[in-house]
């Protein structure tokens, strides 16, 4: 996306009022390698929000159906003004890890499968959905994390697919972005 793109982003992120407490949350959701980490750092550059990667939570390959409630704890006590909490998945370890802390803050970005569910939309204030071409998102999945997400793309895209035909998450979305160019 160019400059002026991220700039329209921005202006649309400060037009929103927050709905968890006093966070704007806004989620950036779509399938893997769609382009929603890259967004997600450019905002957060623009916008001086801060992320939480939902990367960080998925408990394992299998586990995307168990992070939207893990999600909405977080997010359920920042809206009551206190710092919420999760456990980070330790990926090499393949079990729960450190606790981490995400205190309120004027703008919270979600980056991540899931982050739009149903359980959340109604801590957001804006759901973009990014998506690209099937081959494309697999290519730049591939690319950032190679060896070790290849055996698991069929095992995560099944999950995807489930969890998105289940959430009507793109259909729920505030604006669709295509990063396939």
């Amino acid at each position: 996306m160019n400059r002026h793109r991220y700039a329209e982003l921005s202006a649309l992120i400060a037009q929103r009022e927050p709905a968890c407490g006093t966070t704007t949350v806004v989620a950036l959701d779509g399938p893997s390698g769609s382009g929603k980490t890259s967004l997600t750092k450019q905002l957060a550059v623009e916008t001086g929000g801060d992320v939480l990667h939902l990367e960080d939570l998925y408990p394992g390959w299998h586990g995307l159906e168990a992070t939207p409630p893990m999600v909405r704890r977080v997010l359920d006590q920042i809206a009551a003004d206190e710092i919420g909490e999760t456990r980070r998945w330790d990926w090499e370890a393949d079990r729960p890890g450190t606790v981490l802390r995400v205190p309120p803050t004027p703008l919270l970005i979600l980056d991540g499968v899931g982050s739009g569910a149903a359980t959340l939309r109604p801590y957001l204030s804006l759901l973009l959905w990014v998506d690209a071409p099937l081959e494309r998102r697999r290519e730049r999945a591939l690319a950032r994390d190679g060896d070790v997400y290849a055996p698991f793309w069929d095992v995560w895209a099944e999950q995807e697919a489930r969890h998105f035909v289940a959430e009507q998450t793109r259909m729920h979305a505030d604006l669709i972005i295509d990063t396939g160019a």
